[in-house]
């Protein structure tokens, strides 16, 4: 059997990726093409357990290296008992936020350094990479205002850091697109969803070609 495809949505806060993401996957079923739809943190139950502890905290909240640490357990739970398996069944993974986050969020704006973000990857899920990993980036006004449309000026512990915090994460993201051209592509987030939909096809088309 095929190994399947594993595509990954990255960006900051408000950019879409997870509309994007369910819209490939309803694109890629419509096709025939047998598709496995998660998140992280999250998307197995011990996962999505470390999830809630994540964005909602107890007592003081995390340090910078426990906040790491449990991105790399929930990812390593994810991987072990959902990705390896679907994508060895031939299925493509759709998966909205992966590694790249952590070193965006933690590595970079959180200053734990790429390095250590890396070496918890390695050591919690064999050093998995996607396939393709697609960065969405929207003009920041349209950003906030589909930030406020789905808040409502409410956000979970990591949304609701400051401006500059999230700025530094959306910059390390068009840094890795820049730097790893081969796994990366940046798609323009702004306009319908259908536009944005259009700019990830014509991304992926030479992995949906190889699977014709």
């Amino acid at each position: 059997m095929t190994r399947g495809r594993f595509i990954a949505f990255e960006g900051g806060e408000g950019m879409g990726k997870s509309t994007q993401a369910r819209l490939l996957a309803e694109a890629l079923e419509a096709q025939g093409v047998a598709t496995c739809l998660t998140r992280e943190p999250g998307g197995t139950s011990g996962a999505e357990a470390i999830r809630g502890l994540l964005l909602d905290p107890p007592g003081e909240g995390w340090t910078k290296k426990a906040e790491a640490l449990l991105f790399a357990a929930a990812r390593a739970d994810h991987v072990a008992r959902l990705i390896r398996p679907a994508l060895q069944e031939g299925r493509w993974v759709i998966c909205d936020r992966f590694v790249d986050s952590s070193r965006a969020y933690q590595g970079v704006a959180g200053e734990l350094g790429d390095e250590i973000v890396r070496e918890l990857h390695n050591i919690g899920s064999d050093g998995l990479l996607p396939d393709m990993t697609l960065v969405i980036d929207a003009d920041a006004a349209e950003v906030d205002r589909r930030l406020t449309e789905r808040d409502g000026g409410l956000s979970d512990a990591i949304g609701g850091r400051a401006a500059e915090y999230h700025a530094s994460v959306n910059a390390a993201f068009r840094d890795f697109s820049v730097q790893e051209p081969d796994r990366f592509a940046l798609i323009y987030g702004s306009g319908s969803k259908e536009d944005v939909h259009a700019r990830v096809l014509e991304a992926l088309s030479p992995l949906l070609d190889e699977g014709r």
